[in-house]
């Protein structure tokens, strides 16, 4: 049975209840509220275009509008990428910041994520630039220059709740992985390790990379060591090199993301923060760990 998920930011709630009323009478079907004003899903309906008329209905507004015909919809593992997902940042770009590079970094990182430029090519070109930086600035830059993107810690904690295994599967850099996975609530944490003399950043990474091959692996090991199918599985992200694990999950999210991941995900989300991970899985708003 298909179920159709309307979703929106909660800090600026777009999901009018009218429109909503409006797409259930069109469509047919059973309306649940999941957040009063923030979330619902409309099951039993008998339109084949029901997600058309939803995207129409919704086209103005802060709203998105996902398809889910998953008859388990509860994921018991959660893979998610960490820079412009479950934090606000990229990591190596902050870390430019520092050196008064940030824009020539930020322009190597912005094609890698859209796909134009080889992923490991383009980090050992990014964390060249960055050779000679201490230690201690780069963790007065994880704790002053990085924050948390919104829902992540609740998104994590209920799933956990509910019994879930979560990773945190990163392109960037320990330092910040270990560091973010531990205060979210990850379970476990994988990322590339920079390599540092004297506590000081010799400008190269160490092997192997973790890249889209790394991230898609780690996905298919935690589920067999957890016994899983892959249909009980989530991933989310928003650049290229997570695409793969994107399109490989059970429920493959693409979040705030690059066109070129939006354009292959089958779940979208371009309003929502990470609390819409669970309004896609049927959570209701009663259920969230805070």
């Amino acid at each position: 049975m298909s179920v159709l998920v309307l979703s929106t930011d909660p800090a600026n709630p777009d999901l009018d209840p009218k429109t909503v009323e409006l797409v259930k009478n069109d469509i047919g079907g059973q309306l649940n509220w999941l957040h009063q004003e923030v979330a619902c899903e409309i099951g039993d309906f008998k339109a084949k275009d029901a997600l058309e008329t939803a995207i129409d209905a919704f086209a103005d507004k802060r709203v998105d509008v996902n398809l889910v015909d998953d008859p388990k919809r509860r994921k018991q593992l959660l893979i998610a990428d960490m820079d412009s997902t479950m934090i606000n940042e990229e990591c190596i770009d902050e870390l430019g910041d520092a050196l008064g590079i940030k824009q020539e970094i930020a322009e190597i990182t912005e094609r890698a994520m859209r796909g134009e430029l080889d992923f490991e090519a383009a980090l050992d070109a990014r964390v060249k630039l960055l050779k000679g930086l201490p230690l201690a600035k780069i963790k007065e830059v994880r704790r002053e220059q990085i924050s948390y993107a919104p829902g992540g810690r609740v998104l994590v904690q209920t799933m956990r709740a509910y019994g879930a295994y979560t990773a945190l599967v990163s392109g960037g850099f320990t330092l910040f992985a270990d560091y973010f996975a531990k205060r979210i609530g990850f379970d476990e944490a994988t990322a590339n390790v920079l390599d540092f003399e004297d506590e000081i950043l010799t400008g190269t990474v160490a092997r192997p990379i973790v890249g889209q091959d790394t991230k898609l692996e780690k996905l298919n090991s935690l589920a067999k060591s957890h016994e899983l199918d892959i249909s009980q599985t989530m991933a989310v992200g928003d650049g290229a090199n997570d695409l793969k694990m994107i399109k490989a999950a059970g429920m493959g999210v693409a979040i705030h993301a690059k066109p070129v991941v939006a354009a292959e995900a089958k779940y979208r989300f371009n309003h929502s923060d990470l609390t819409g991970l669970l309004y896609l899985q049927g959570y209701p708003d009663e259920d969230f760990v805070r």
